[in-house]
């Protein structure tokens, strides 16, 4: 297919009919299926989660026992491997980035294995499979991450494959590099997280950096800072303390707050830190971005998206397969990752006193920034690394609204919890360590509670 079929009378290319259909029907279907909000009785959520929804409904019974199947059969062949190379997987570029991972990554994929069987089963420590660690990990948050990534998987090439992405970026640009010094197309990666879940938000932000769309310091600030909360779990949290009736100074909190952090920590180590290259080395390009003397932002994009639309990798049957490798990437070498991860952190967060000892040090500044009940919301600080909705549990035994409306708040805002997105990135390509993101979510913390907390003076 020749990309433009004839030249304007200014030298700008125009184009046929099956070019703006090959731009406007994927990319129409993508933001339908990612990023257009539907209401199902009193929340709203994306039609991708809708059908991540009614699939984890209709296999209810049958959905733990199938990841647990997955996990053991992904830890089996990385065992596998590890010690036999066998050849069909050494050939296939694919199989090999899948199975072929680093010891760290291999042990972690085993204790995955190893959680999820004691977890299906109720067998050994009840530590481990306890209804607030491994069990809730296994039949809470495992079939949610599942069908998420199935369909996820599947369709986003819909998102990222026909120009939608080229024609926000060219669009957006001069609001996301001078404020948050990122393209344009991030803000797509913060949409689709609010409005469905923040696990879209890190496979889109994965699969980008893979495909040298994002740089190394690009895909580590978007996976950490623009992977937002979706609406629903913010009324999750709120409900959770009792304060259902603030949603709306809650979520302009949780707004302002987000966006006060997303300016300052990329300033600060350990992202300022990071390289502006892409995966294969290369350093950073803005060519794309840069619009034409004389030409417009709409038509500098509309161009650059149907090249992207009409380009010859864009076969049907090149698309599926892409998504189906998407999928099986994201649900085989993602899900052992965090039912390891997660139940140790849920573990030490539930059996241990180590987040109430890490949550010591911010009672002076809660006592400085006049948070009522200080000692007891300091406990709740540090938890929310093993799991987002840990603070807010705690802070509803707490007797002062403005301090469960601060805690709630900060929950939401410090983002970065590693019973999902956390162990979801750690997972991917996306380049940051499990020690970087605690020194992120502590930074996070630190930027965030006094925007929280001068705004719950302001409501309070």
């Amino acid at each position: 297919m020749k990309q433009f079929t004839a030249l304007s009378t200014n030298n700008r290319p125009s184009y046929g009919l099956a070019q703006w259909m090959a731009f406007v029907i994927p990319s129409l279907l993508g933001i339908l299926l990612f990023i257009t909000p539907v209401s199902v009785g009193e929340q709203f959520t994306i039609p991708v989660a809708l059908l991540a929804s009614a699939l984890k409904s209709s296999i209810d019974e049958a959905i733990a026992p199938l990841i647990t199947l997955i996990i053991i059969f992904t830890a089996l062949a990385t065992l596998a491997t590890k010690c036999f190379k066998p050849a069909f997987i050494n050939r296939s570029e694919f199989l090999t980035g899948l199975f072929d991972v680093s010891p760290a990554w291999c042990a972690a994929r085993v204790l995955g294995m190893v959680f999820a069987i004691l977890s299906l089963f109720e067998m050994g420590p009840a530590p481990i499979w306890s209804a607030d660690t491994g069990g809730m990990v296994l039949f809470d948050l495992l079939p949610t991450l599942f069908s998420v990534f199935l369909f996820a998987g599947l369709l986003l090439p819909l998102l990222m494959n026909f120009g939608l992405l080229e024609l926000l970026g060219t669009l957006l640009t001069k609001v996301m590099r001078p404020v948050f010094g990122l393209p344009g197309r991030a803000a797509i990666n913060c949409i689709a997280s609010w409005l469905g879940d923040g696990s879209v938000g890190v496979l889109m932000t994965s699969k980008q950096y893979e495909t040298s769309h994002y740089t190394q310091r690009e895909a580590a600030v978007i996976g950490t800072t623009f992977s937002m909360v979706s609406i629903t779990f913010s009324l999750v949290v709120i409900a959770q303390v009792g304060l259902e009736h603030m949603f709306g100074a809650f979520y302009l909190t949780v707004c302002l707050a987000g966006v006060v952090a997303a300016i300052i920590v990329p300033k600060l180590p350990p992202l300022s830190n990071k390289k502006d290259q892409y995966l294969s080395g290369e350093p950073l390009k803005v060519d794309d971005e840069q619009i034409p003397a004389g030409q417009g932002a709409i038509s500098w994009g509309v161009e650059n998206a149907i090249k992207k639309a009409t380009a010859t990798e864009n076969h049907p049957a090149k698309v599926f397969s892409e998504g189906m490798k998407n999928a099986i990437d994201m649900v085989f070498g993602v899900l052992p990752v965090v039912m390891a991860i997660g139940t140790v952190a849920l573990i030490i967060a539930e059996y241990t006193p180590v987040f109430n000892y890490l949550g010591m040090p911010f009672i002076p500044l809660l006592e400085l920034l006049q948070i009522p009940e200080a000692e007891l919301a300091s406990r709740t600080m540090v938890v929310g690394f093993a799991d987002m909705f840990v603070p807010s549990i705690l802070a509803a035994s707490i007797e002062t609204e403005m301090t469960r409306f601060v805690i709630a708040a900060l929950s939401l805002t410090q983002l970065i919890y590693l019973s999902e997105v956390g162990a979801l990135l750690l997972g991917s390509k996306v380049p940051v360590t499990l020690g970087e993101l605690f020194i992120i979510f502590i930074l996070r913390t630190l930027v965030t509670l006094p925007v929280i907390a001068a705004m719950a003076h302001l409501f309070f």
